[in-house]
């Protein structure tokens, strides 16, 4: 799993990339969940995603939005991180212009509060 860094719209962007066994395997890019809490490219569910498709034969990408671990800038509010991931996707397609299949996956955490009634 080779670390990339690759150029995003606020900076250098710090990744992990496995490319596809095939030249024209189908492409995943693997989104971690909320920068602001705590989410990282090292999210074991992401980290197992990623394996989970490069046993599968994709082309997988993980990596971290601005502001997080070594890529560069700070956190947008969602604009500047969906910029993130559209540099992603073109820097993957640049390392596998064959690709036909294009998958992304964000994990997303939920969070309820309730209020005691009182």
């Amino acid at each position: 799993m080779p670390e990339v860094i690759f150029t995003g719209p606020a900076g250098r962007l710090e990744g992990r990339f496995q490319p596809a066994k095939q030249r024209n395997g189908p492409i995943a890019i693997i989104l971690h969940p909320h920068p602001q809490f705590g989410g990282t490219m090292n999210n074991q569910v992401i980290y197992q995603l990623f394996y989970m498709f490069t046993k599968r034969g994709f082309a997988v990408l993980r990596f971290n939005f601005r502001g997080v671990g070594r890529s560069q800038g700070e956190f947008d509010h969602g604009a500047g991180e969906l910029s993130d991931a559209a540099a992603a996707l073109d820097w993957v397609q640049s390392m596998h212009p064959d690709a036909r299949i294009r998958i992304f996956i964000q994990l997303r955490l939920m969070f309820q509060f309730r209020c005691p009634r009182g």
